[in-house]
């Protein structure tokens, strides 16, 4: 339970200040940000905002500043279109989410919600780590699969441990995502190719890991939203969403051969 409680506090917990991306940075944004915030967000400006600021933004929390860094983003990106230069990055997110915070996270962007959105995405990972050992070496030897899965929650309680009270690093996080991502990935292929003759279903185990694998790339590769609404976060997500009909579909089937080739009768009450 302490253990427990401790994590759980870790999740919660408040962490370092994240370094922001190129937009951010830039001295037009960031001298729009102060005079929006001085003329707009005191006074009878924030008076002003307050009487016609929609109720559903009001309800997620939307602030004057908030409303400041949005215009003066898109006022930078008209410059930078207008001087024929690249459109630069702003807020920059590399997120593998996790569904639920992943929701609470890209309907109001705040700190927390950040790094909820973060860690439950390493969580996701590491306990599809986890599955693929139970499935591979835990139905024979169990002790083994109890001492991995907490192998791994001392893992993810140390990588949440320095996002939260060190550094939070957006460069580290993707590289450790990547990495536990590959062992996912070859650890659940290796597993599908060993056993494909005996189990024809393990094809789509195969076909979702390598999708999800290819797919990260969109995470990774950033470029400007189409007809700024879509950019590759975006699209990452509505791409993955088909992809767990087919991993559902071959969690059903090899339940069912599980069932099947058991030798301990299942009692049915």
């Amino acid at each position: 339970m302490a253990g427990r409680t401790t994590l759980l506090a870790l999740l919660a917990g408040a962490a370092a200040l994240a370094d922001a991306s190129q937009g951010d940075r830039e001295p037009v944004y960031r001298d729009c940000v102060l005079r929006c915030d001085e003329w707009n967000c005191s006074g009878a400006g924030l008076q002003h905002f307050r009487s016609h600021q929609p109720i559903y933004m009001s309800l997620a929390g939307w602030t004057c500043r908030d409303d400041c860094k949005y215009e003066c983003m898109w006022l930078t990106v008209g410059l930078y279109l207008q001087e024929g230069y690249r459109v630069p990055q702003f807020h920059g997110k590399v997120s593998l989410n996790a569904w639920f915070w992943s929701t609470v996270f890209h309907t109001r962007d705040t700190s927390l919600t950040e790094k909820m959105d973060y860690f439950c995405a390493s969580t996701v990972i590491l306990h599809s780590i986890y599955l693929c050992c139970v499935r591979t070496l835990g139905l024979q030897r169990p002790a083994v699969a109890s001492a991995f899965g907490r192998f791994l929650l001392l893992l993810l309680a140390a990588h949440v441990s320095y996002l939260s009270l060190v550094h939070f690093d957006y460069g580290y996080n993707m590289v450790a995502n990547v990495a536990i991502g590959l062992v996912n990935l070859v650890w659940w292929l290796g597993w599908c190719l060993w056993n494909q003759p005996r189990l024809p279903h393990v094809w789509k185990c195969a076909v979702v890991m390598l999708l999800l694998q290819g797919l990260a790339f969109l995470e990774l590769l950033d470029f400007p939203p189409i007809f700024w609404v879509l950019d590759a976060h975006a699209i990452w997500h509505i791409s993955t969403i088909p992809i767990h009909f087919l991993f559902f579909s071959f969690l059903m089937d090899d339940s069912l051969y599980l069932l099947k080739d058991t030798p301990i009768p299942l009692k049915m009450e």
